[in-house]
C-alpha cells in the first residue's frame, strides 16, 4: 500500500483533490437510417474495411474522448445488434426511425437525460450497458450513469469523420450552454456538440430529417465553428456509387 509523506502528500491532502472534475461529455451516434437509396440496406451495416460502418463511427466517438457512447438503432435493429461489435456502447432502439433523423435525435437525447422527452414511446432497454448502468424503469428515460454536461453527435454514414474531428469538437466545450460544430471549408457539418442546457429545446425542434438544423440556425451567433478541413471528410454514403468509392472502387 502506498504511503504518504511530507514530500508526497496523500490523495486527501489539501490541494490534491480536484474540485472541478473534467466534464462528462457523451457521444451520440445516429445509426437508425434505412438506406432507401441503397436498396433498403441499413446504413449501420454497410461494409467498410471488413466491418460495419456503425463500428467505425462508434469507435471514432470513443477514441475522440466521449463517454458514454449511445448508439440509436432503427432499421434492421435486431440484425445490427447481432452482427455489430460495439463494446462499451449503450444501444438505444427507436421504433419510429422512419420518421427521420429528428426522431432519432430526440430518442438519443432522451436516453441521455431524464429531462428530455423521447420521440414517443420509451426506447427498449439497451442490451450492452456501460459502466454498470441499468435499464430504465417505468417512467424513466435516461440510461446515463451520471449527469452529463454535453454530447457530441455524429452520423453513421460519414466514415471520413474520425476521432480527430470528434476530439476537436469536444475540445470546444466551455459550459453547459456551449454549441459547437465541425466546419469544412467554412461550412457547418458533423460532428456537433450540444451543451446539456440546449437538449430539451433541440428535441422540441427536431422534426423530420432536419435534426438540429433549425435550432442551430436560430442560435448561429452562439455557435462555435471548429475547423476540421484537414483532418476529416464529411461526405455521406447515400448511394451505391458512394459505397463503391468508399471501398476503393474509384
Amino acid at each position: 500500500m502506498a504511503e504518504s509523506s511530507a514530500t508526497d502528500p496523500g490523495p486527501d491532502a489539501p490541494g490534491t483533490r480536484t474540485d472541478n472534475p473534467a466534464p462528462a461529455i457523451a457521444g451520440l451516434l445516429l445509426a437508425a437510417g434505412g438506406g432507401r437509396r441503397l436498396g433498403g440496406r441499413p446504413k449501420a451495416l454497410l461494409p467498410h474495411r471488413g466491418r460495419p460502418l456503425v463500428e467505425h463511427a462508434a469507435r471514432a466517438l470513443r477514441d475522440g474522448g466521449c463517454a458514454p457512447v449511445h448508439v440509436v438503432l432503427g432499421a434492421a435493429e435486431e440484425e445490427v445488434r447481432e452482427r455489430a461489435e460495439l463494446p462499451g456502447c449503450v444501444l438505444v432502439g427507436n421504433p419510429h426511425w422512419a420518421e427521420g433523423m429528428g426522431s432519432s435525435l430526440r430518442t438519443g437525447l432522451a436516453s441521455l437525460s431524464p429531462r428530455t422527452p423521447p420521440a414517443t414511446a420509451l426506447p427498449r432497454p439497451p442490451l450492452r450497458p456501460l459502466f454498470g448502468t441499468t435499464p430504465p424503469g417505468p417512467g424513466a428515460h435516461s440510461t446515463a450513469p451520471y449527469e452529463l454536461a454535453a454530447v457530441v453527435v455524429a452520423l453513421v454514414d460519414q466514415p471520413g469523420v474520425g476521432a480527430e474531428a470528434v476530439a476537436r469538437v469536444r475540445a470546444a466545450f466551455r459550459s453547459r450552454t456551449s454549441l459547437a460544430a465541425a466546419a469544412y471549408d467554412g461550412r457547418r457539418g458533423h460532428p456537433v456538440l450540444f451543451g446539456a442546457a440546449h437538449w430539451a429545446a433541440i428535441a422540441d425542434r427536431a422534426v423530420g430529417d432536419q435534426g438540429a438544423r433549425a435550432y442551430l440556425a436560430e442560435h448561429r451567433d452562439a455557435l462555435e465553428l471548429v475547423d476540421c478541413s484537414g483532418v476529416a471528410s464529411p461526405g455521406d454514403i447515400d448511394t451505391p456509387e458512394d459505397l463503391h468509392r468508399l471501398n476503393g472502387g474509384g
